[in-house]
């Protein structure tokens, strides 16, 4: 996807290396970044197109419709990664499958790369950088790639959308244009050698914390991945008993399957929001959490089968209030003791920097989780967010907190010893 971008491996002399670089030979900056921010929106949405493709035909094997509503349903799969929302049947459909969010955001990171290490030889050099020069290589490249992703979304938006699916072309441009900004931007500065540069006049208690916040958040994902995974393998009965009643054919059995990978992300974080305490809604007037489970009549989709059963639930569940402390804390010290400090100033702030800004990704992250998936009760599915938040803040700040302590004093002893 990349490969019309200028090639890596060739030497191209600029801010990491100090030197000048003539003109000579070099492809315009406006090219190459706006040509990047093509390709970035281009390969995901270019997955999509075949996926839907291939699940017509695999469905009903193409006696329905044609090629052309294949790639219509794929364009719409990609917008709705990108929050456009769609009308199915008249009935709105605003939740993001957070799995064409992830797959957009991989491909804009890695394509913004690459056009960072294409332009670092533009702009002044390492020596005018440090010396104050202005340097405008990395914003312009920046704006120039977000133009091109947004085009290519607002293209897709044109072509795909009809009267009765009706997708939002202003969600699709807001959610471009943050991808850009959030991975975009520092993905060409990464890539320009810029950003180690502009990096050293950031405390290094802050660089570290948010080092440390990556670490947690991707740790408790990864763990109420598991707790979902292991959840719906206890029941996959359940699950098996669902498609037995759906007469699903193999082809609507893989579709089955694809679509559960797109919203698998999603699940997850449904699954932290269960951890945490706060749980989620699976409909009007509903609650899954380790308090209280209140279920109402559930659409038939495989992936539900993961769901506790109604009622009271054991009391073991009550245990599950000291995790999300347990984990912080274990998951900041293992991020110490790869950057070890003796100073206890230095550890406490890491693990609370680091505990409080992974709860406030968790909890952004719980507000794009959820949203309409049906009629009726169906248009309330979504984890408590706000409640997520307060309790991931509280207590990922708490146990990185106690994590960093502890692993300072432990390295304190070790140095002593």
């Amino acid at each position: 996807m990349t490969s019309l971008l200028p090639d890596r491996s060739g030497t191209r002399p600029g801010p990491r290396s100090g030197t000048a670089t003539s003109a000579r030979g070099r492809r315009p900056l406006t090219l190459v970044a706006t040509l990047g921010g093509v390709l970035a929106a281009a390969g995901p949405l270019a997955l999509c197109l075949l996926v839907g493709v291939a699940g017509w035909f695999v469905v009903d094997a193409g006696t329905h419709g044609a090629p052309r509503d294949g790639l219509r349903i794929g364009a719409l799969g990609w917008l709705l990664g990108h929050g456009s929302g769609v009308y199915v049947g008249g009935v709105p459909v605003t939740a993001v499958p957070l799995g064409v969010t992830l797959l957009a955001a991989w491909s804009v990171w890695r394509t913004a790369l690459r056009v960072g290490d294409a332009v670092s030889s533009y702009g002044p050099d390492a020596d005018g950088i440090v010396d104050g020069e202005r340097d405008w290589t990395v914003p312009v490249a920046a704006v120039l790639f977000g133009a091109g992703y947004v085009v290519v979304a607002v293209v897709t938006v044109t072509l795909a959308s009809t009267p009765r699916t009706n997708p939002d072309t202003g969600g699709v441009i807001a959610w471009a244009a943050g991808l850009c900004v959030l991975l975009g931007l520092p993905g060409i500065a990464i890539g320009t050698g810029r950003a180690a540069i502009w990096a050293q006049a950031v405390p290094a208690v802050v660089r570290d914390g948010l080092a440390t916040a990556l670490v947690v958040l991707r740790g408790w994902l990864l763990l109420s991945l598991v707790a979902l995974v292991a959840a719906f393998v206890v029941d996959l009965g359940t699950a098996a008993n669902v498609l037995s009643q759906l007469h699903a054919s193999p082809g609507d059995a893989v579709a089955f399957v694809v679509v559960s990978l797109l919203v698998l992300p999603n699940a997850a974080v449904f699954s932290s929001a269960y951890l945490l305490g706060p749980g989620f809604t699976v409909g009007t007037g509903t609650l899954v959490s380790p308090a209280s489970v209140v279920l109402g009549p559930l659409p038939m989709f495989p992936l539900l089968a993961a769901l506790p059963d109604a009622g009271t639930p054991p009391a073991w569940t009550a245990a599950l209030v000291a995790v999300p402390p347990l984990v912080a804390a274990l998951l900041v010290a293992r991020a110490q003791h790869r950057n070890p400090t003796q100073r206890w100033d230095e550890g406490a702030l890491r693990g609370l920097v680091g505990g409080v800004a992974a709860g406030l990704a968790l909890g952004v992250l719980a507000s794009l989780a959820g949203g309409a998936v049906g009629p009726g009760r169906m248009t309330d599915v979504a984890p408590l967010a706000g409640d997520v938040l307060v309790q991931a803040v509280t207590t990922f700040g708490l146990g990185g907190l106690l994590g960093g302590v502890a692993m300072t004093a432990w390295q304190r002893r070790a140095a002593r010893r």
